[in-house]
């Protein structure tokens, strides 16, 4: 055996307080934000710890005007976006359309003095905007008494911003990632189809539809009251529809045509798109003023008063027969839309490579909420359509919300009764038309070319959804993540390793076949924590592999090696397991090495006496120096076995 100059480092076990404290950094502070002004004087410490937790206090001292052009223009186009989107989704709502149009007013301005995101357009977003009708709806009918319903709208809206609030002041923006991808790909899928269909209503002129929100009610309530359906109103939508779609899709021919006739560099066209909905509203205003739309079947969105937001704080209801559904609500929509948001901001901050706080996001997205609660806004977060618009405008700092808030301001104190005139069926094409963009059809294929268990739950949120209700889905997609993941600590990875030729690396001998077993050694790698919930199978994985081992070589096996360096933490019951391991595994006259354990795992190994039990000379720092000390004991045994089988004949 050669000598190694490092051997394993049984020092004394670390202090729980220690390990407790790094813990809880891990996981409330894995980013250390505040380890780059750690050895700062004290005037700085605190200039920078307001600028982390306000970042407008970071971005603001270094703006100029070159940076305003920019965001001039991406508020005003975003507004343009704004003003359709947040009457559609209000009255998607079953809200008074001047509460969408509130809604994005004072929400951007509070995101810009607390959001952390250079691309984030603030506003109302559909799928959240369904769901609290769906869930309010069940306890008041919007219909019989909208007054208390929209009390009630307020005050769930108070209650996702203490949420969001709460998760971000506590640091748990890990909750977040319980919402996988696979699950918002589903989710945001099913969602789109029944918003789709539930804008039949106003695509088709009808006046009594269903509450539900499933596929088979709404398909149901569109032919039962086909009596009421107004070939105006469906001409009217289906233009609008194809206009909108025509927007859409022809963008990319446009840029190729201009391109190729002007030989130039790629035009930026993102305003074909982004204006689009507001031509529907402006054409769709002049065709009801000047056709007098309302005799001809063409419903409109009715009185838009003028005016700033007005005060709601006295409108909050907290009656406790309403109580557990405003909470509910509350709740729900604010965890999908603070994970939509957070989610949205980090694909465009990826793409400009700047990166984003997803804490200091649910805090803004938190104030944002109350703040709007009591000036009668609705939910708001950061939908992607306006994002994206946001973006291709050119947008550099969150004060392009700032313009956008201030464009809505002159728009509800000087333009909104213009927009009284707005037809229904026009709000509805453009909604159907921004829900078809969700439906993600090549994402969906991928997941279900790469993980079929990922593609399973994608299509549970999906048609959960679709055909139940958006509750369902998200429970039922979430559940089976949470089983997925239960499965993955319950039956942990591990495999095989052999020795590549002519090389000291040791590999899965699944993965690759050429590998060299080693004559009467068992070199295994675990890959997860040792717990309570998976030790007993690791126990038997191992006793299994050495049946298998046995069962294909004509040598025993003499030796077990457990490579524990992809393990990352142990509990009493995985050391114990160990323990019984030892006592089988030497009945069976085998004898077993740690290689690589990490510092928590050794920790806890020392501080049960496992150590003293295995002996210190069984662990070792590599699979190499393991193996060569294996092969020592094994030579030495050879030679003791032969010299004594020679004394055995020289006695005969």
């Amino acid at each position: 055996m050669t000598d190694s100059k490092h051997t394993v480092n049984f020092a004394t076990p670390r202090k729980f307080i220690k390990t407790f404290k790094k813990d809880c950094k891990e996981t409330f502070f894995p980013d250390d934000p505040f380890g780059k002004f750690r050895h700062d004087k004290p005037l700085q410490k605190i200039k920078k710890t307001i600028q982390y937790f306000i970042p407008i206090f970071e971005w603001l001292p270094r703006y100029n005007l070159n940076l305003f052009r920019y965001d001039v223009l991406a508020g005003i186009t975003i507004t343009s976006l704004a003003i359709p989107q947040g009457i559609s989704y209000a009255k998607l709502a079953d809200l008074p359309p001047i509460i969408g149009l509130y809604s994005s007013f004072v929400p951007p301005l509070i995101y810009t003095v607390f959001g952390s995101s250079n691309n984030l357009a603030v506003g109302t977003v559909a799928a959240c905007s369904l769901l609290m009708h769906e869930t309010l709806g069940a306890v008041v009918s919007s219909k019989d008494d909208p007054t208390l319903y929209l009390h009630l709208v307020y005050t769930s809206t108070f209650f996702t911003g203490i949420f969001q609030t709460a998760l971000g002041f506590c640091r748990l923006g890990i909750l977040v990632d319980f919402l996988s991808h696979s699950t918002i790909t589903g989710f945001m899928g099913g969602t789109a189809i029944i918003i789709s269909l539930q804008q039949m209503k106003g695509i088709l002129g009808l006046k009594n539809f269903t509450t539900r929100t499933d596929v088979v009610r709404v398909i149901q309530a569109i032919f039962h009251n086909r009596n009421e359906w107004k070939w105006q109103s469906f001409v009217a939508g289906l233009v609008f529809l194809c206009f909108l779609q025509v927007a859409r899709y022809v963008k990319p021919f446009l840029v190729l045509t201009m391109c190729f006739l002007q030989r130039q560099k790629k035009p930026n066209l993102f305003w074909v798109s982004a204006i689009s909905p507001m031509a529907v509203v402006a054409v769709g205003c002049l065709y009801a003023y000047l056709g007098h739309g309302e005799q001809h079947g063409i419903a409109i969105v009715g009185d838009l008063k003028k005016g700033l937001n007005p005060s709601s704080i006295h409108y909050l209801n907290f009656d406790s027969r309403y109580l557990p559904a405003t909470i509910r609500a509350g709740v729900v929509t604010g965890l999908i839309s603070m994970v939509e948001g957070i989610a949205i901001g980090r694909s465009f901050a990826i793409v400009k490579n700047e990166q984003i706080d997803g804490n200091k996001e649910m805090i803004a997205y938190g104030f944002m909420n109350i703040i709007g609660s009591l000036t009668s806004c609705y939910l708001t977060t950061g939908p992607f359509s306006k994002t994206a618009v946001n973006v291709n405008s050119g947008c550099k700092t969150p004060m392009a919300n700032v313009v956008q808030g201030f464009c809505m301001m002159l728009t509800l104190l000087f333009l909104a009764p213009i927009f009284s005139y707005t037809p229904l069926v026009a709000l509805a094409a453009i909604i159907m038309s921004a829900m078809l963009g969700l439906i993600n059809y090549e994402e969906m294929y991928h997941l279900y070319k790469v993980d079929k268990f990922d593609f399973a739950i994608c299509m549970a949120a999906f048609f959960g959804v679709s055909f139940g209700s958006m509750d369902i889905g998200l429970l039922l997609s979430v559940g089976l993540s949470l089983l997925r993941a239960l499965l993955y600590v319950a039956r942990p990875a591990a495999c095989k390793l052999g020795r590549l030729p002519n090389t000291s690396l040791y590999c899965d001998t699944e993965q690759y076949p050429e590998t060299m077993s080693l004559e009467g050694i068992l070199v295994l790698q675990l890959g997860s924590p040792v717990y309570f919930a998976n030790c007993s199978y690791i126990r038997e994985r191992i006793l299994r592999y050495i049946n298998e081992e046995d069962a294909v070589t004509e040598y025993r096996t003499e030796h077990i090696l457990l490579d524990l360096s992809g393990v990352a933490s142990i509990d009493m019951s995985g050391i114990d397991t160990f323990i019984e391991l030892i006592r089988v595994l030497k009945g069976k006259h085998i004898k077993l090495g740690i290689v690589n354990p990490r510092i928590e795992v050794l920790d806890k190994m020392t501080l049960a006496k496992f150590v003293d039990v295995l002996g210190k000379q069984a662990f070792y720092l590599s699979i190499e120096e393991a193996i060569q000390s294996c092969r020592f004991t094994m030579d030495t045994s050879t030679k003791e076995e032969a010299l004594g089988s020679s004394k055995t004949e020289d006695v005969v």
